[in-house]
């Protein structure tokens, strides 16, 4: 679902959305997931390899535009549950452009992984990015499934599972908006509705951006039990972290076109927002709030700090600029929420400024069952 990544895709975008509903009589539907894919049944993953005694977790960036909350929030509920080791990776040394906002310090290249982790990860996690069908990004993604990692694509990440062929013959899921052209594109996939998040063997995939949370917290139950996954859930504001889902709720209505189109077109009124980096701020909160606050299509979001900034989990953000500008309106992270109530409490801030069709439009994008 496009959001508002760089400003010479917008329009395309903006054009495809408007447009979308014309072809949507002609794409196919698709079927349940199989009994045997039950949302109730847990994952699975296989032991740590290479003699680790705790899985090695590779989230995965490309440098240009990688969406930020399927990139921040698998690696901050895996840091923050202490059971893997986990690294944030870029194709290349340097910056990440996280969209629809915000940009972060890879903390290495897939380069340098593979001259310290010659053996490839055990989990790899693959997020949605614009430059789907880069070489280098597909061949390092099948590198590492040929070396026996699990991989886990996020929302749009599966496009690059499917690009890179690790998704032939297989069942999968993805983004509410993108599943037609899933299935036009891959038809030796089986893609199926109503699964938030899906595993056929060493391969998993989610639906849209906020997928993201539960599918972590399932991994964290793969690798350690319950009595982990419990308590790291009720501080992230997420009790049920099930795959039920209902596809059919998602759907992209006139009224919500009419808040994009109107939204895109508020040349005089378009806000932009400064969210203050501070040092160990919460990075599950804050994808979360700039994400949500990002995808009006009349809203802008740029990080506030000095210099970069450590999070909590050890994820190095790069402010957009220095400090309070003239015309910046405060984002404020409420410090004592949880992630899920940092969410809600953007949409209900979205829902004020913005009305109705615009915070069911964002929630679409996100594909958040809980607007």
């Amino acid at each position: 679902m496009p959001a508002t990544p760089p400003p010479g895709l917008r329009r395309r975008q903006l054009l495809a959305s408007l447009s979308a509903p014309l072809f949507s009589a002609c794409a196919p539907t698709l079927p349940p997931a199989t009994a045997a894919s039950s949302a109730e049944a847990p994952l699975r993953l296989p032991p740590p390899r290479a003699g680790r005694s705790r899985p090695l977790v590779a989230v995965l960036g490309e440098n240009r535009y990688t969406e930020l909350t399927d990139y921040v929030i698998p690696y901050g509920v895996l840091q923050a549950s202490g059971v893997a080791d986990v690294v944030a990776l870029g194709t290349q040394a340097g910056p990440i452009r996280l969209f629809p906002a915000l940009q972060l310090q890879a903390q290495a290249s897939i380069a340098a992984f593979d001259a310290r982790h010659p053996e490839g990860a055990d989990l790899l996690v693959v997020p949605a990015v614009h430059h789907d069908d880069d070489p280098s990004l597909l061949a390092w993604v099948r590198a590492q499934a040929a070396k026996g990692a699990t991989v886990l694509g996020v929302c749009d990440g599966v496009w690059v599972l499917a690009r890179a062929g690790l998704l032939q013959g297989r069942q999968a899921v993805g983004h509410w908006y993108a599943r037609d052209a899933l299935a036009r594109k891959f038809p030796d996939t089986r893609w199926v509705a109503d699964r938030r998040y899906l595993a056929d063997g060493p391969v998993i995939t989610t639906t849209g951006v906020t997928a993201s949370l539960p599918v972590s917290l399932a991994l964290v139950q793969a690798m350690a039990g319950p009595a982990v996954a419990q308590p790291l859930a009720a501080r992230l504001g997420l009790p049920d972290w099930s795959a039920r889902h209902r596809s059919a709720d998602f759907q992209l209505r006139a009224r919500h076109l009419g808040a994009a189109a109107g939204n895109w077109l508020r040349l005089w009124d378009r806000e932009q927002l400064g969210l203050a980096l501070q040092p160990g701020l919460n990075e599950l909160g804050l994808a979360l709030l700039a994400d949500a606050h990002a995808r009006t299509w009349c809203s802008e979001v740029l990080g506030l700090a000095a210099g970069p900034v450590r999070s909590r989990g050890g994820l190095v953000f790069l402010p957009d600029r220095s400090g309070p500008e003239p015309g910046l309106q405060a984002l404020n992270l409420a410090a004592d929420q949880t992630p899920v109530a940092v969410l809600q409490a953007a949409l209900a801030r979205i829902r004020a400024r913005h009305g109705a069709a615009t915070a069911e439009f964002v929630a679409l994008q996100l594909e958040y069952p809980g607007a």
